[in-house]
């Protein structure tokens, strides 16, 4: 197969988003220093360290490696990420935080697992796509293949649990179920029993119902539960126009929970105002938009599902992130890519726009 030149405005896009993203980071990562629960410093090498250095790297090795092999690959590598979603819940190997357990010891160093579950459920529904192709209309290759995905994904994220990260994924395979040719009727169905699965989980899981009472009325709990989309708001609407200034916010000190993790979008709006946050947006929607080019000039099928996929939970991720922040969704904890602190995640994403990146090498020859 003849390889092109990589699609430069998908490149520019990432390297921007990472650009801004760690500055973006290291301005509200200033915010811990007056909580005296970190070091700035040490804060900044592990981003830098275990998530930027390592994600430019992957970025540009992934950009050349021929993605094509991770269709043959992409049942050991799902179930690789099963394997480690399970193996989180041996004493002494995974770490609970918060009432939550999704993250590997690694040495010294802690992998969200959930992170290697993303790409590996898409790759393998996206080599399961590719492989049934017109037969995906039908029930018994499109639906149900669908539907027994999501409820083995469910079972591992729902007892950890991560239900953030199981919209993301639900998220992915139908947008690239729907790209393949399923049937919107099915679609349909997924909605009424994911939303009767919903009703259920915030009945047995009060924090869930908690979330989305404080969305219906976010006042009402101003000092607890909706002590954070409270702070959110206010950082968002001092920003005004055009910000306070760059490392000027006042809300990461004290006032705004996890400023570096699912409240950075908050400290940015802060600092860059309306114009910023609608540059942030702009890019997340350039880059989602120029991705799915990419989708639909792949010489192969896989391509464009694994394009397609990696695109949507990107963009599905940003959107719940900044939705929470600016109270349009119920509170996720969601961090945003590119962004919010984690070395996993960040090395993950830039990985994952490698892929991108090598898929659109193999494009066809079209002027989209």
């Amino acid at each position: 197969m003849k390889l092109r030149s990589i699609d430069r405005p998908l490149l520019i896009s990432v390297l921007l988003l990472a650009t801004a993203g760690f500055l973006i980071f290291l301005s509200a990562s200033l915010g811990l220093l007056s909580r005296g629960s970190v070091e700035f410093s040490s804060i900044a090498f592990r981003q830098v360290a275990f998530g930027l250095v390592p994600g430019v790297i992957a970025l540009f090795a992934l950009s050349r490696f021929d993605h094509m092999r991770f269709q043959k690959a992409s049942f050991w590598i799902f179930l690789l990420a099963v394997v480690l979603n399970i193996i989180i819940f041996i004493p002494g190997v995974g770490i609970e935080l918060n009432g939550a357990t999704r993250w590997l010891h690694v040495g010294s160093l802690t992998f969200q697992v959930s992170e290697a579950l993303k790409i590996g459920t898409i790759m393998f529904f996206a080599a399961w796509l590719a492989a049934v192709k017109e037969r995906v209309a039908t029930a018994r290759w499109g639906f149900w293949p669908l539907a027994v995905m999501l409820l083995a994904v469910a079972a591992l994220l729902l007892i950890q649990p991560d239900t953030d990260t199981l919209f993301v994924i639900a998220g992915s395979l139908v947008a690239m179920y729907l790209v393949a040719g399923g049937k919107w009727r099915y679609i349909f169905l997924l909605i009424v029993i994911g939303g009767l699965l919903l009703a259920a989980l915030a009945w047995q899981r009060p924090y869930i119902k908690s979330r989305i009472t404080t969305f219906i009325n976010p006042a009402e709990n101003g000092l607890t539960t909706g002590y954070q989309i409270q702070q959110s708001l206010i950082a968002v609407g001092s920003g005004g126009i055009a910000g306070r200034g760059f490392g000027q916010s006042i809300q990461k000190f004290n006032y705004l929970p996890e400023p570096v993790g699912d409240s950075i979008f908050a400290v940015a709006a802060e600092e860059f105002g309306l114009i910023g946050g609608f540059s942030i947006i702009a890019l997340f929607m350039f880059f989602t938009g120029r991705a799915y080019v990419v989708a639909a000039r792949a010489q192969n099928a896989f391509g464009t599902f694994l394009a397609v996929g990696i695109a949507s939970f990107i963009i599905i991720q940003a959107f719940m992130n900044i939705g929470s922040m600016l109270g349009i969704l119920p509170l996720l904890g969601m961090p945003l890519p590119f962004v919010s602190q984690g070395g996993t995640a960040l090395l993950f994403v830039l990985a994952e726009a490698g892929i991108l990146l090598n898929i659109s090498r193999t494009a066809k020859i079209r002027h989209i």
